[in-house]
């Protein structure tokens, strides 16, 4: 089996780990992310997961889905209203269990694959190594939101990896997905792992340079913090813009949060 599906169904354990842990009051409590309660942010995810594994079968049904998705969308349904409306009987422990199941579904789909072949997605198509790490990164970065809720700090583990990869491989998409002039070279990555390893990327700049921890560098590229609440160092005008930029997931260009609105509650 591909590592990359093992650190995805490692992610979804330790995000099932903490919503065990849930009453029922918890799972309408709201988060800093658009309001969503948490509730909202694992019906996301099952919600992609869902879509994922119908690419994994076919392209056409993929398509079939989105089309869907998208007719409900332009009659002004917002992302999660128009999910809300597809699984109006999803909530707590149900949605939970099934959530659970497609993770596990969608992984054996995966691994049957041959890890170049490529699926359909939102975008440009992806191999199959790089479609499963984006579900990893979506299960990273939306679990954040609800450690933050819950007041618990997460445990970070090297399998972080996978994402500051796509991080650093979205640096010039960054740019262009907003019309921007992508810099002729990308920064030097330098970022410490939570094993204290050190990993780097693009060795060879010199002038820009982004240093600090992976969680942090890993944060900033989903947007789940803004750079101003990190002590990441950064040096350089390229390196500066892509950090206030940087968006390492498909769709229109987002914003980062403002400083000071995302971070773990006491």
């Amino acid at each position: 089996m591909l590592e990359q599906i093992v650190d995805f169904r490692d992610e979804a354990s330790a995000l099932a780990g903490l919503l065990a842990r849930l009453n029922e009051g918890d799972w309408e409590r709201v988060t800093q992310f658009k309001e969503w309660t948490i509730n909202d942010v694992i019906l996301h995810l099952y919600a992609s997961d869902w879509m994922a594994a119908a690419s994994a079968r076919s392209a056409h049904a993929y398509e079939e889905i989105r089309g869907d998705v998208r007719r409900r969308r332009e009659s002004g349904l917002s992302m999660i209203e128009e999910t809300r409306l597809r699984f109006p009987d999803l909530r707590g422990a149900g949605l939970f269990e099934r959530w659970k199941e497609q993770v596990e579904d969608l992984c054996r789909l995966l691994a049957a694959k041959d890890p170049t072949e490529r699926l359909t997605w939102s975008g440009p198509g992806m191999a199959v190594r790089m479609f499963v790490t984006a579900r990893q990164m979506e299960t990273w970065a939306h679990g954040q939101e609800i450690y933050d809720a819950m007041g618990i700090e997460r445990v970070a583990h090297d399998r972080i990896r996978n994402i500051a990869v796509i991080g650093v491989k979205t640096f010039g998409w960054s740019f262009s997905n907003r019309g921007l002039p992508v810099p002729e070279q990308p920064p030097r990555v330098e970022l410490t792992a939570p094993s204290g390893a050190l990993w780097v990327w693009n060795e060879d700049a010199s002038a820009d340079v982004v240093c600090g921890t992976a969680v942090e560098f890993c944060q900033v590229v989903t947007q789940v913090r803004n750079v101003r609440d990190t002590n990441l160092s950064v040096q350089g005008e390229a390196a500066a813009q892509w950090m206030r930029i940087a968006q390492c997931f498909a769709g229109p260009p987002a914003d980062p949060p403002a400083p000071g609105s995302r971070y773990t509650a006491t």
